[in-house]
Formats: structure tokens, C-alpha cells, sequence
């Protein structure tokens, strides 16, 4: 069936082919059929009884129209007709019809011809629409499935000009587009090197305007191919060009239908690559995420014992001189500064496996703002600080525990990134009922164009101040923030330095009762 529909309109029936057979075969049999039901009216006539004899030839007329088509039982009508009035109509043996009356079985010999000729006519063509529909679903069905065995892009280009080579019997090329878009040679049958001029024009000019372009296409073009595209949810994935030499159409009849059905298939079949690409890809992320948090997690949990122990000792130790005061200070500094890295390790896993606990309550800014500090103190970073608060700011709805991460991450931020310089601790209304808290530093700034990316995790630019350090303590005052409802956003202040600011929108400001 599939070679009936791919070659139809290259096949034609020479003379003395089974057709040709077939129809002669049907033609003798209709006139023995005749004769036969002559001979049998001279067998009932000899008899006296000439009522009936007429319907014999309904016989042969009703075979010829059903088997044969329209003309042959128009044939087979009149030789029944000629032949019922040459031996039975009075007078016998002429063609003279002398009683009127006669006429009508003339009549109705042909119009019973007429009529079976054009039903028999209709079953057939139903039959046959019937018979290439079930080979073409047939086709598309087997071609769909070796598609789902296909996991590759470029096995399934190599597969698609197959098929199409196959069932077709022409010349195939199958291009798709690379990374900026432009059409390249991904499979032919037979081989093809490239895409010549005319070629790539025709392929590029399908790809981008979805319309198939080339001879018997919607615009035809310079090149003999037939280009048409591979459909796809969001535009053509690839285009398929096909070449005859021998035919000025490529395609024609129900092959054109035919073909675009197979490119649907393909579309599928692509798009199904790509979601398995990037489940894939997904897996492999996720993956990767879930060892990095357990490494995490581990080095924060493993560290956070033996730390504890060698901060509680540093703490207890005495000095005996200035020296080993500056170096004892000096150790606690780090370690504290290693405390607070294990801690933000431990708090950025708690965030991204969903186990941060929230508790918000009005929280004074003021005394968030000096608890910082006095966690700091031991590091001798509260002495860099400036803090400008006002003590009539109004209240905010936060989580004490992580507001207070967030302002010691962002103070340790601009100390060991900003210059040396004093740190500025700043509170103030925003103007639209909410409230504004920031850190500002005088170092170099972030790099214009980084002021989002600077939240990331493990983020440190180049070109910037923030380049030294883990790029988690940022990471943690974004994750922190949003968890509370809060903004932040970095910037650089006009007069130098960074400012880093959490915003407070007003449905999280609680006015001070008096």
C-alpha cells in the first residue's frame, strides 16, 4: 500500500498488463452472460412463454456495471438490447420495433446499466479511499514507532531521511538550525556533502517563515527541492527538502499530505528528545544540588563541635604579656570570623531543604541594630560602626533570629570589603509607609550590571570589592530577606563605597502605641 501511495504518479499500466487482462476477462464474461440468457429466451419461447424473457439480460448488465465501471455496462446494455429485440421482439429476427410498447424494456435495460454502473462506481471509489486510508494510517503508525526508539537528535534525523527516502523513492535532505539559527546539513539519502547556495536559501527561508517553499510549494523558488518544515509547539525545528530529477513536482497527489503527516510525527518525536533532554539535564542538577547540600551540611555539622570547643578555650585563656594578648585576640578573631562561616553554612542548607523556621514579632530596629554590635564587639568590628537610627522609627515584622544573621552578615560584608574605612548603619522611612535599612561602606562599589547576581551564592566579581571570601554571607541576607518578606538590593553610594539596603514595606510596619 505504501509503495501504491509513494509511486502513483509514476506507475501507469502499459497495455496487456493484469488491468488490461482483467477488463478483457470481464468483457468475454459479460457477453457469454448474453449469449447465455439469449439461448435460454429462444429456450422459453420455443416454449410459448416470452412474459419474462426480458429480465434475463438484467443479469449480464447488473455483472458488467458492478465488476466493469459505467462504460462497460452501457456496452453490455445495448448488446443486451440489441440482441432482445433482434430474437424476441416482433418482427423476429430485425431491428424494427413494431409495438411501442417494447421500447420501455429497451429503456430500462439501459437505465438499469446507467444506474448499477454509477453505484458500483461509488462503492468502489469508497472502497478504495477506504483501502489507502487504512495503508496510510499503517504507514504513520509504523513510522511512529521506530520513532519512539529514537533518543537522539541526530539518530532521528538519520531516520526521517531514511523513511522518507524509502517510501518516497526521492532524494532527501534534512536540515536544522544550529546555535544562531542558521540552517546546516544534518542528514541526506543518498549523501550529500552541503548545501549549496540555492539550497541553504530555500531550507533557511522554510525555517524561518514556516511555509514550504521549492517547486509545488507555497512559494516556489530557484532550487529544485521542495523544502517543508518540521513543525514544532513553537515554530519549525528543521525543514526537509526533496528532489526528483526526473519529475517537475516532487510531490504530488496524496503524497504531499502524506509527508506532512511524517514531519508531525517527527515534530513529536523532537520535542519528546528534548523534554527527556531536559529531564536529563534536570536529574543531573538536582543531583548535584542534593551532594552539594549534604556536603554542606556535613562540613557545617562536623566543624561546629570542635570550633565550639576551641572558642570556648581561646575564651578562657589568660595572657601573661602583650604579645600573647594581640596573638590571643588575633585566634579569637578567627575563630569567631570561622563560627560565623560554619553558621551561615548551616543556615543556607536549613533554607534550601525548607527547614527555616519563621517567627515574626514586632522587632525595634534600634536594638536589632545594637545586638549586631555587641555580637560583633569581640571581633573589634563594632568600632568601624556608625549607627544613625532613630529611636522613633516604628516597629517592624520580622524574625529576630534572622534579621539579626542578616545585619552581621552585611557588617562583616562591608568590613572586610569596604576599603578599612568606617562602616555607616543608617534607618529611615521610604516615603510610602514602609521603612529602609542599610549598611554602607567606602570601598570600591560593586560593578555596575552586578547588583543582582552579587546575592548569589559562592558569587565573588571580579573588578569589584567582593572578591575574596566565600560569596555565602550575601546568599544568606537575600534568602534570609525574602523569607521574611523583605527586599534587598546593593548599590553604589554617590560619593563612594557600596550601600547595601533591606526595605520594609509598609505591610510589615507596626506603628508604636503611645
Amino acid at each position: 500500500m505504501a509503495m501504491t501511495l509513494a509511486h502513483a504518479h509514476r506507475i501507469a499500466p502499459p497495455t496487456g498488463t493484469a488491468e488490461g487482462d482483467g477488463l478483457l476477462a470481464g468483457l468475454l464474461a459479460t457477453a457469454a452472460l448474453i449469449g447465455l440468457a439469449t439461448l435460454m429466451g429462444l429456450t422459453l419461447l420455443a416454449r410459448g412463454d416470452i412474459a419474462d424473457i426480458g429480465l434475463l439480460y438484467l443479469v449480464p448488465v447488473m455483472f458488467a456495471a458492478i465488476r466493469l465501471g459505467l462504460r462497460p455496462g452501457l456496452a453490455a446494455g445495448v448488446l443486451s438490447s440489441l440482441c432482445y429485440n433482434y430474437f424476441f421482439i416482433p418482427p423476429r429476427f430485425t431491428m424494427a420495433v413494431a409495438d411501442p410498447s417494447h421500447l420501455i424494456t429497451l429503456v430500462i435495460l439501459l437505465g438499469v446499466a446507467l444506474v448499477g454502473s454509477h453505484m458500483a462506481a461509488r462503492l468502489r471509489q469508497q472502497a478504495m479511499l477506504a483501502q489507502a486510508q487504512a495503508g496510510r494510517d499503517a504507514l504513520l503508525a509504523g513510522f511512529a514507532g521506530r520513532l519512539m526508539g529514537v533518543i537522539r537528535r541526530d539518530a532521528l534525523w538519520t531516520l526521517l531521511a531514511s523513511e522518507v527516502a524509502h517510501l518516497f523513492g526521492l532524494r532527501v535532505l534534512v536540515a536544522a538550525p544550529d546555535a544562531q539559527g542558521i540552517v546546516e546539513l544534518v542528514a541526506a539519502r543518498p549523501a550529500h556533502d552541503r548545501l549549496d547556495l540555492l539550497e541553504a536559501a530555500a531550507a533557511q527561508w522554510c525555517l524561518d517563515s514556516g511555509r514550504s517553499a521549492g517547486p509545488g510549494g507555497l512559494v516556489p523558488t530557484a532550487s529544485e527541492w521542495l523544502f517543508l518544515p518540521v513543525p514544532g509547539s513553537h515554530g519549525p525545528l528543521a525543514v526537509v527538502g526533496v528532489g526528483d530529477p526526473d519529475a517537475d513536482l516532487p510531490l504530488q497527489g496524496a503524497q504531499a499530505p502524506l509527508l506532512e503527516s511524517l514531519l508531525a510525527q517527527t515534530g513529536l518525536a523532537l520535542a519528546r528528545i528534548g523534554l527527556e533532554e531536559e529531564k536529563l539535564a534536570l536529574g543531573r542538577v538536582q543531583e548535584r544540588e542534593r551532594l552539594r547540600s549534604a556536603l554542606l551540611s556535613s562540613i557545617g555539622h562536623d566543624l561546629r563541635t570542635p570550633l565550639t570547643t576551641v572558642l570556648g578555650t581561646l575564651r578562657a585563656l589568660r595572657p601573661l604579656d602583650h604579645e600573647q594578648a594581640v596573638a590571643l585576640a588575633s585566634a579569637r578573631s578567627e575563630a569567631e570570623r570561622l563560627d560565623r562561616f560554619v553558621a551561615n553554612l548551616i543556615e543556607m542548607v536549613r533554607m534550601e531543604t525548607g527547614a527555616l523556621r519563621r517567627e515574626p514579632e514586632p522587632v525595634d530596629l534600634a536594638e536589632a541594630c545594637d545586638a549586631a554590635l555587641d555580637h560583633l564587639a569581640p571581633a573589634g568590628l563594632a568600632r568601624q560602626v556608625d549607627l544613625a537610627v532613630p529611636e522613633d522609627l516604628p516597629l517592624v515584622l520580622a524574625d529576630p533570629r534572622l534579621l539579626h544573621h542578616c545585619l552581621i552578615n552585611l557588617i562583616d560584608n562591608a568590613a572586610r570589603h569596604g576599603g578599612g574605612g568606617a562602616i555607616r548603619v543608617e534607618a529611615l522611612a521610604d516615603g510610602q509607609g514602609g521603612v529602609e535599612l542599610a549598611v554602607c561602606d567606602n570601598g570600591p562599589g560593586v560593578t555596575p550590571g552586578e547588583e543582582e547576581r552579587i546575592f548569589g551564592m559562592f558569587t565573588r566579581l571580579e573588578g569589584s570589592d567582593r572578591q575574596g571570601g566565600t560569596g555565602l554571607g550575601l546568599a544568606i541576607v537575600k534568602g534570609f530577606a525574602e523569607a521574611m518578606g523583605l527586599a534587598v538590593t546593593a548599590a553604589n553610594r554617590p560619593d563612594g563605597g557600596a550601600r547595601f539596603a533591606l526595605h520594609v514595606p509598609s505591610a510589615l510596619v507596626r506603628a508604636v502605641e503611645a
